[in-house]
């Protein structure tokens, strides 16, 4: 009987022969089935390296082995793109185009107080572009690499090793590989024994995979886990089927990759592609290209032209009304310049940026760095996240699930004897030995399996086996051989199973039947080895292949990528804000049914990345629509999808951490990178977490709608006010004979009521607001003008009454100018505790403190400009104190009046609230 080797304390289980120059970047695709003369051929190099002089040359010419450094504001960061980036904006632009009119008609006044609001919106954004960038920065590693090349000092020189910096590396360059190594360039394998890199940031696959030259009758590399899946589903469909996408360079087995690392073993290759020029480089440019225009540029843009349409519209007529009734055009043209910035919020771009600069900072607290101030709106009109899984969703790392005997059932001798055969391997293991130590080897344990046990003897792994032998000496006269590996290959060697603790023939039904078991936890996402064992009178000289034979099959050691702590209840709060998931991933479609299952995500229909090929975008839309897991995919699948979603009206927000993310990242509405992502990923992205917790992207998307909502209040509002004291304008030029306002107290008038809403960043929201996607929408705002507008002159119009009959303001201009100027600025300051939201003023969410009292300080000031010489300057005068009786019935009628157009308005429609 086969015994147990010791009991161990365990935790619970959880163009060939085509000269080329080799300053022409070489073709991956045609290189990698090439013959290895060949090769060297087209890159001008041999076997034993490039001499020193040629190296030179060649980085002479061709530049250091060196991405470009990617920054915030463009490819350096520099001051002057981030400067760039901070102008860019339709409303700076129009204020500017508004301080050039104030110039031109000699009001020098007017062009610094706009010139004043777009240096302090500049300077804020460039603020903030600065402070992430140097945040950026500093999560960039210092470290300086150097790679081992094989060189010759001149042509008739053998090849020695050396170091040499990696920038220093050059296309031909042999390059030798370790265990370890980070593949510094785009490299074509001439040469490996058991080469295993880790690529799984190009491709998303989370295991490593075997790389090996191509050559005449070689076996292909072993299978990992997503082939071995694959076939056990077309064993299962009774028909063949494409799982993968369809061919991507990572794919090619004689090819690696900058970027990627050397798990185990060693290999020969020479350089085909440095810098730009690798995948990487390639990927990483896309980093830095314009990306499509976001939901919250597209917002801003749309309410940008409708201000202007309405001032394009209100301004004539303003001028040939007044001018024609006055007579004096130079002064009616003055007054025109006033109206426009009058219908212009010209405080938006520092509220937009101060509502996004306060949220940058709540955030950055919440440890997320904001990259691009407009993300944060965006993100509060995400309705669909599109999440990379591994990383993201989990934790990217090996970690043990569980043990079974052959008939599935939970057994923990499968794990003991993989422990043995780990504990005593003389190379390094792989992610899945690794994760066997971290579930057994707690203190003292090593210690008991090295009194216990002594290495007699090994046969190591190799991808061609796919399977690893340990020979292990107990006793005096014993041996005991134990082998682990792919399950397609360990079966057939076992002609015995355990079996409730005894052992029993494997029979061919029942050899089938733990097959099934085996196939059974792939289809669930896992990945299995298989343990098996053989007791043999020791003898002299050693172990062969075929001895591997005549196996006790001991049992299965399943595997996961475990599911990241919290992220199922980050998702559920994300569903409960209106935000769909979609997982998008490189691996293998029974890990993302897993993932899925585990985390929440409806798992109906798994697509993978080749059926994705053979869809036009009418059919990928639809697709798109009902399925929530993709499969296999590659970058371009992943940015097709974020394409075809943004295409239907979606706003889409995507989570990555690989190169192989880029293309979607910048594709999305928002990009967003952990930390621990490729620097390229970091780039694209536009935010980044600290910390992977993605409860922290809850907290973002409502702190989006918030910033969306309180810079919504700001432009609706005071647009329509605006728009109601530039109609009360152009009525009152066609019946008094004078100005009913200068041009100055109107700019006064604004600046008071602009300074007080630079509170409405710290306003509340409605938590029913806050409950669904918000995005900015300019087709309500020319509504909400109409309405607003003229319900504001009607009042403005009344108290024009009141001030001309019953104070006899006709005959004193100051008084009646003085009279609306306090009316028209507490009605504004009014109006924004009625309009903030769908409850009435007194109702629903309170406003908060700073708004209060800005509000309040703003209404005292313009009440001190005319019941006091303040106002002198202004060409105010005193108003008498039985005017205020006036206003105590008038505001409190707008107010209710306001209310009721809002109620009747929000049955039909939604603004903001």
């Amino acid at each position: 009987m086969l015994r147990t080797p010791f009991r161990v304390p365990r935790r619970a289980p959880a163009d060939a022969g085509r000269p080329a120059s080799p300053d022409r970047a070489a073709r991956p695709r045609e290189l990698a089935e090439a013959p290895v003369f060949t090769v060297f051929q087209r890159l001008a190099s041999t076997p034993a390296g490039l001499t020193e002089s040629e190296a030179a040359d060649r980085q002479r010419r061709r530049g250091d082995n060196a991405l470009p450094e990617l920054g915030v504001g463009g490819a350096a960061g520099s001051a002057a793109a981030r400067a760039l980036a901070a102008v860019r904006s339709p409303f700076v632009a129009l204020l500017a185009g508004l301080g050039v009119v104030f110039v031109l008609v000699g009001d020098p006044r007017g062009a610094l107080t706009v010139a004043a609001v777009v240096l302090l919106s500049v300077g804020l954004r460039a603020w903030q572009h600065t402070r992430s960038d140097r945040a950026l920065r500093a999560l960039r590693s210092q470290v300086s690499h150097t790679v081992t090349v094989r060189r010759r000092a001149g042509e008739d020189s053998e090849g020695l090793r050396r170091e040499v910096p990696l920038a220093d590396l050059v296309p031909g360059d042999v390059v030798l590989l370790g265990a370890g190594d980070v593949v510094p360039a785009d490299l074509r394998v001439v040469a490996a024994t058991d080469l295993v890199v880790d690529q799984s940031a190009l491709s998303g696959e989370a295991l490593p995979v075997a790389k090996r030259p191509p050559g005449p009758g070689r076996r292909p590399a072993a299978p990992t886990v997503d082939r071995v899946a694959d076939r056990v589903r077309r064993r299962l469909a009774g028909r063949t089927e494409v799982v993968g996408s369809r061919a991507e360079p990572v794919d090619a087995a004689a090819l690696c990759f900058a970027g990627t690392s050397v798990v185990a073993g060693s290999g020969v290759a020479v350089v085909i592609a440095t810098g730009p020029d690798t995948y990487l480089g390639t990927i990483a440019r896309q980093a830095e290209r314009a990306r499509p225009d976001s939901g919250f540029d597209l917002g801003v843009r749309s309410v940008g032209w409708t201000l202007i349409r309405f001032m394009l519209v209100m301004v004539p007529i303003v001028l040939v009304v007044n001018g024609a009734v006055t007579g004096d055009w130079t002064r009616a043209a003055m007054f025109a310049a006033a109206v426009a910035v009058g219908l212009t919020p010209e405080m938006l771009p520092v509220i937009v940026t101060t509502n996004l600069a306060r949220g940058a900072l709540l955030l950055s607290r919440r440890k997320v760095i904001v990259k691009r101030l407009n993300a944060i709106q965006d993100l509060g009109a995400v309705d669909v996240l599109c999440v990379d899984k591994t990383g993201t969703l989990t934790e990217d790392r090996v970690a043990f699930a569980c043990a079974i005997d052959a008939a599935g059932r939970p057994d923990a001798e499968p794990i003991d004897y993989a422990y043995l055969a780990v504990h005593f391997r003389s190379e390094p293991g792989d992610r899945l030995d690794e994760a066997i130590v971290a579930q057994l080897a707690e203190d003292g344990e090593a210690l008991l399996a090295d009194a216990t046990y002594d290495r007699v003897d090994e046969i190591g792994f190799d991808h061609t086996r796919r399977r690893h032998t340990v020979v292990l000496r107990r006793g005096p006269g014993e041996h005991l051989l134990i082998t682990k590996g792919d399950p397609d290959e360990i079966l057939p060697r076992c002609g015995h199973a355990r079996d409730a603790g005894a052992v029993v023939e494997l029979t061919g039904a029942a050899r089938g039947r733990a097959a099934e078991v085996a196939r059974t936890y792939a289809r669930h996402g896992m990945r299995v080895l298989a343990v098996a064992a053989r007791q043999l009178p020791a003898r002299p000289g050693g172990y062969r292949e075929a001895d591997e034979s005549d196996l006790v099959l001991v049992g299965f050691v399943g595997f996961v990528d475990p599911v990241r702590e919290g992220a199922a209840e980050a998702l559920r709060t994300l569903r409960g804000h209106g935000v769909a998931v979609k997982i998008l991933t490189g691996d293998n479609r029974y890990v993302a049914e897993r993932v899925g299952a585990q985390v929440g995500v409806p798992v109906h229909d798994i697509v993978a990345g080749a059926r994705l090929d053979r869809c036009d975008d009418a059919e990928l839309a639809e697709l798109v629509a009902r399925t929530s897991v993709f499969a296999k995919l590659s970058p371009a699948h992943k940015a097709r999808i974020v394409a075809v979603l943004r295409a239907g009206g979606h706003a889409v927000g995507f989570v990555g951490d690989g190169v192989n993310d880029v293309p979607a990242l910048r594709h999305a509405d928002v990009g967003i990178a952990p930390d621990t992502a490729t620097d390229v990923a970091k780039a694209a992205a536009d935010l980044i977490l600290l910390d992977k917790d993605l409860s922290v992207l809850a907290g973002g998307v409502v702190e989006g709608r918030r910033t969306l909502a309180n810079t919504g209040k700001y432009v609706n509002i005071t647009a329509s006010s605006n728009f109601g004291n530039v109609l009360t304008v152009l009525v009152a030029s066609v019946f008094l004979p004078f100005l009913p306002i200068l041009p100055i107290q109107l700019m006064a008038q604004n600046l008071l009521y602009d300074l007080a809403q630079l509170a409405l960043p710290w306003d509340r929201v409605d938590a029913e607001y806050l409950s669904r996607p918000r995005r900015w929408d300019a087709t309500g705002l020319a509504p909400f003008m109409l309405v607003f507008g003229p319900l504001s002159s009607l009042f403005d119009l009344s108290t024009f009454a009141v001030l001309w009959w019953g104070w006899h303001a006709g005959a004193d201009p100051a008084l009646f100018q003085a009279g609306w100027f306090v009316e028209g600025l507490l009605t504004q300051l009014l109006i924004v505790f009625v309009l903030r939201g769908r409850a009435a003023p007194l109702g629903g969410t309170r406003p908060a403190r700073a708004v209060l009292l800005a509000s309040g300080g703003a209404a005292l000031v313009g009440l001190l400009l005319v019941l006091t010489p303040l106002g002198g300057p202004l060409g105010l005068r005193a108003l008498p104190a039985d005017y205020l009786l006036w206003l105590a019935v008038l505001l409190p009628a707008y107010g209710l009046a306001a209310h009721l157009a809002k109620s009747l308005g929000a049955r039909s429609r939604s603004v903001w609230w």
